[in-house]
């Protein structure tokens, strides 16, 4: 179920379903511990007429969306069988560790109604099962969740009131079910604390005259202590809901329209994703600079772990897209993370977990009983190239200086070396996919623009000699893709290359990264005719030809593979890279109209509330895998920079990126 709506502020991470319940909720980082997850959610039920209602019932209609210019969810649930509907406005505070909920509650009915509103908590504390305790604060009328430096407050106000009833019990151990269900008969039992694997609820009473409404608030404060949550707790009463609420989506619009985007010939709906999709790249960067490729969790209930991690790809490409807009404060960080975590060797590992350690992994140290480093070099070489992209445009020198030894050198050194003498390659490492071994184009591609990138950093700060054993290196790479990674036969690039002694055994497979990083990082020009000949035939067979369209990652990809006549799943990812392609080729205004078309593409599959997944099926065009992917939302938003930029350049619009 990919979720729909995530805020944060770089400690708090909160996710909500397609019911509009709290699904995740990470904290210390984004991305990392995960405190709901699974299969818990916190649910949210009226007690009305006999009988109550979760909002899982099929009974409610929901509909969500994010809040285009602000970090900020709008929900509204509605059932017409009860004659009530709900309209939420959630927020995590920009400044402090608190997730508000204000909730407007409308009578349908032409009589008076009294009726309950219920909200059960059910955590899993620090991703354990074991140990939490649960427990009714009578002198601060509240519930808190605890275990050991992970403390929850939850609290609610209701016309100056605060919980009416609570109960605290245990759930999925036992045979209990949980605390949820002692709400069923409207009265909750007020047991007052629990320990092991525990959840709560608690409710208000609300009397409602004929079509009339009224305003609640609720509220879970988080922080490493008692003290501390109740200290939060305290500026919520004393600042109240609706300030805290003003000031962040205040915060958010100001960093949104920060930089007055010109958005010329694109429709409201193209625009509102653009700001959606950088709201969502931003929650998903940590205080210390790890940005995770994503926070759902439901990709345990399909595998054996979560997207919740950095991976360089990923984590790169979203710097990029934050630097392009702007924020040169959260690319900056995530730079700085990477100097922190890169080997002694010049090499980033597979991925990262946000606290810097490092994470899962399914690439060996040995393959066919030979020791081989388990990289993904293409990880290393990102981080350098995007580390250019955020200097150009911030022009900060000082941290360039800074960072050039930790992290610039000590990556460029490790490239050059890491290359085959006969063929002025890279060494084999695993491809952009996670899946092959070899030697690949898009892998040498990148490294060729890393290389060529360190050369630059080298000369800017006068390192002659280094910037001269980049730049020589990065020339045979070069050379190398052409002579070796070139398919004259298909007149396009090769997937990869391996070598069994002395013969050379290609993979022929049409890839889309392939030909993508050729271009991407100037291996040949745009124009080039064998980089054109070369893009033709990878879109001509990678295009998911069924009504839902796209471009496929590879042939023959089965990585949720829906079956039939069709490459592979369309990806976001890939078919924005080939828009980003042909924006090259705008030369006049008439031209828009085929921009605006790819870009609606990509409204169109996005979920109601503007988030991107990793795919689609090609046949009913549902979400697969992960949602929000970063990486999907980033090209979302360098593919309208690029082409912002792009208009600007031709003078078409005289101040459409303001950033450059």
């Amino acid at each position: 179920m990919p979720k729909t709506v995530t805020l944060g502020n770089g400690h708090l991470l909160v996710c909500l379903d397609k019911f509009g319940r709290v699904k995740d909720l990470y904290y210390h980082y984004a991305g990392l511990e995960n405190h709901v997850g699974e299969n818990m959610a916190h649910r949210i039920g009226i007690w009305i007429d006999g009988s109550l209602n979760w909002l899982d019932n099929p009974s409610w209609e929901i509909k969500i969306k994010a809040v285009p210019d602000s970090m900020e969810s709008e929900i509204k649930a509605s059932n017409s069988q009860i004659g009530l509907e709900l309209d939420f406005a959630d927020v995590v505070y920009n400044e402090r560790n608190i997730f508000i909920r204000k909730i407007r509650v409308k009578n349908l009915y032409d009589r008076n109604r009294n009726f309950k509103i219920y909200f059960n908590q059910q955590f899993n504390i620090s991703q354990t099962h074991t140990g939490d305790t649960a427990y009714y604060d009578p002198h601060d009328n509240v519930i808190i969740h605890y275990k050991g430096r992970r403390v929850f407050l939850i609290n609610l106000l209701n016309s100056g009131k605060g919980i009416a009833e609570y109960s605290v019990g245990l759930f999925g151990i036992e045979g209990k079910e949980g605390t949820f269900r002692d709400a069923e008969d409207g009265k909750l039992s007020e047991s007052p604390i629990e320990y092991g694997q525990v959840d709560s609820v608690l409710g208000v009473d609300i009397d409602l005259e004929a079509k009339e409404e009224k305003v609640i608030y609720y509220w879970l404060t988080v922080a490493k202590s008692i003290k501390k949550v109740k200290e939060l707790n305290s500026y919520v009463l004393e600042k109240t809901p609706d300030y805290i609420i003003k000031s962040t989506t205040d915060y958010w619009k100001a960093w949104i329209n920060n930089q007055q985007f010109t958005f010329y010939g694109l429709s409201d709906q193209i625009i509102d994703l653009f700001k959606t999709s950088l709201t969502t790249i931003r929650t998903h960067v940590s205080k210390n600079g790890a940005i995770i490729a994503s926070s759902d969790s439901d990709m345990l209930f399909y595998g054996r772990d979560t997207y919740s991690y950095m991976w360089p790809r990923d984590a790169a490409v979203s710097a990029i897209a934050l630097a392009q807009a702007g924020d040169f404060n959260a690319s900056r960080r995530f730079f700085e993370f990477c100097s922190e975590v890169i080997s002694n060797d010049g090499y980033f590992l597979h991925k990262y977990r946000a606290d810097k350690a490092l994470g899962s992994s399914w690439h060996p140290w040995i393959r066919n009983g030979k020791a081989e480093l388990p990289i993904q070099e293409d990880g290393t070489a990102l981080i350098i190239n995007a580390l250019w992209t955020h200097f150009e445009l911030s022009k900060d020198l000082e941290f360039i200086e800074s960072i050039y030894n930790p992290l610039i050198k000590k990556a460029a050194d490790f490239m050059s070396d890491y290359c085959d003498e006969k063929t002025g390659l890279p060494k084999p490492s695993y491809d952009l996919w996670e899946m092959k071994f070899g030697i690949h184009t898009f892998t040498a591609s990148s490294v060729y623009g890393a290389l060529n990138v360190a050369g630059k950093f080298a000369s800017l700060l006068g390192k002659d000699k280094q910037a001269k054993k980049y730049l020589d290196v990065a020339s045979g790479i070069k050379n190398g893709i052409l002579k070796y990674l070139y398919n004259n036969e298909n007149k396009t690039f090769l997937k990869h290359i391996n070598f069994d002694k002395d013969e050379i055994i290609s993979d022929k497979t049409i890839d889309a990264s392939s030909v993508y990083g050729v271009y991407k990082f100037k291996v040949l020009n745009f124009d080039d005719p064998i980089l054109k000949k070369a893009i033709e035939v990878t879109t001509d067979r990678l295009s998911v030809k069924t009504d839902i369209g796209g471009i496929a990652r590879f042939e023959g990809d089965i990585y949720h593979s829906q079956g039939g006549n069709v490459p592979g799943n369309p990806w976001f990812i890939t078919t924005l890279w080939m828009t980003q392609y042909h924006t090259e080729f705008l030369e006049k205004e008439s031209e828009i109209t085929e921009f605006v078309k790819r870009f609606n593409w990509v409204v169109t599959h996005a979920t109601p509330s503007g988030l991107l997944s990793e795919q689609l099926n090609p046949y009913t065009g549902e979400h697969l895998s992960a949602a929000p992917l970063t990486w999907s939302h980033a090209e979302y938003v360098i593919a309208i920079i690029n082409f912002l930029e792009k208009l600007e350049e031709l003078g078409i619009c005289k101040a459409c990126y303001p950033v450059k």
